[in-house]
């Protein structure tokens, strides 16, 4: 069984510290940066790599949402902000489903070939025009736009055989400070919140095989964070809205998760909240002290959410551009990129 904690490597090959980190049982997964990419060969040997570790294999997962979220460039296609299919789609509607679905194909298809199983996406807070980190990463202002083009780009993730994993629940576009560096805070009510920025959680329904919760703060819910928070977890995501897949944590490395202590006692509360999966990211130290001290059984539901995220089938020797349905997607991916 592989482990709860994603953790990250420094460069773009293992060393032996790492080799052992991710040989502890209680990590499972391996989030890659900008700094492990160095071209699309040493990509796919890094992952290489990672798998032959363990067995079964850690799953290996990237930030890959297009614009400025993009880890990988050189040899992969240019993703467009996903504000650009936000504007395609108040000119035509059906032109920007059927580039959705292409881009999650591209996305997938690309990333898989280089021995990537998962990608955080898609974002589906909402563009308010608040919130600097969010900004052109944002699909849209309404959830239903929003709802319809994120399931358009899982279309395309699954067509790819990958998952996916809607983030930051309930929404991060109304609260202005980037929690990567401070607590942000959003202090509407959660009638409101329900009927905008988390709709998008309620009606993609079973299609979302995964989620992770935003590092915020909504007062009038909850003082924790939401990935801390059972209330957002247990008894809204899961209960009122009926979600059955993964959760993950945001990275708890970051400002925004300092509240609920030092690394061991937000790791916990992120578990104990109902988390599945626990980021944690560079800090290499952290993440030791972490390995050595936590306690963690798996739960009855972890093997079933394990497997919500897997991949599928095998893209291992695939060459993405040899294939009619990814060239087809390419050629709508070079029409929005084109204008």
């Amino acid at each position: 069984m592989l482990g709860p904690l994603v953790v990250d490597v420094a460069g773009v090959a293992l060393t032996p510290e790492e080799c052992r980190r991710l040989r502890h049982p209680l990590v499972g997964q391996v989030l890659l940066f900008t700094r492990n990419f160095e071209s699309p060969s040493q990509l796919a040997e890094l992952a290489r790599e990672i798998r032959a570790l363990r067995d079964p294999p850690l799953r290996i997962c990237v930030d890959h949402e297009g614009g400025r979220v993009q880890r990988f460039r050189d040899g992969f296609s240019a993703i467009p902000p996903m504000s650009r299919l936000g504007d395609l789609w108040d000119r035509d509607v059906l032109v920007a489903c059927r580039t959705a679905i292409s881009i999650g194909t591209v996305i997938g298809t690309e990333l898989r070939s280089h021995g990537v199983d998962l990608t955080f996406a898609p974002v589906l807070d909402l563009a308010w025009g608040r919130s600097t980190v969010m900004g052109d990463r944002a699909l849209h202002a309404d959830p239903r736009v929003v709802s319809m083009l994120a399931a358009r780009l899982m279309h395309g993730l699954a067509l790819a055989g990958m998952a996916n994993c809607g983030k930051h629940f309930p929404g991060h576009g109304w609260a202005e400070a980037d929690s990567h560096h401070e607590v942000p805070v959003d202090p509407r009510p959660l009638k409101t919140i329900l009927k905008d920025d988390a709709a998008p959680y309620r009606w993609l329904g079973v299609s979302l095989a995964s989620v992770m919760p935003a590092h915020v703060v909504y007062p009038k819910v909850d003082a924790l964070p939401a990935g801390f928070s059972r209330r957002w977890i247990g008894e809204i995501l899961r209960g009122d809205l009926g979600f059955a897949g993964a959760v993950f944590s945001d990275d708890l490395s970051m400002a925004g998760a300092g509240v609920a202590g030092d690394l061991g006692a937000r790791a916990r509360a992120a578990l104990d909240a109902g988390c599945d999966f626990i980021l944690v990211c560079n800090d290499p130290e952290g993440a030791d002290r972490l390995l050595a001290e936590l306690r963690w059984q798996a739960g009855s539901a972890f093997a079933q959410r394990l497997s919500r995220i897997a991949p599928l089938g095998s893209f291992a020797q695939r060459v993405a551009h040899d294939d009619p349905m990814v060239r087809a997607a390419l050629n709508d991916l070079d029409q929005i990129n084109r204008t």
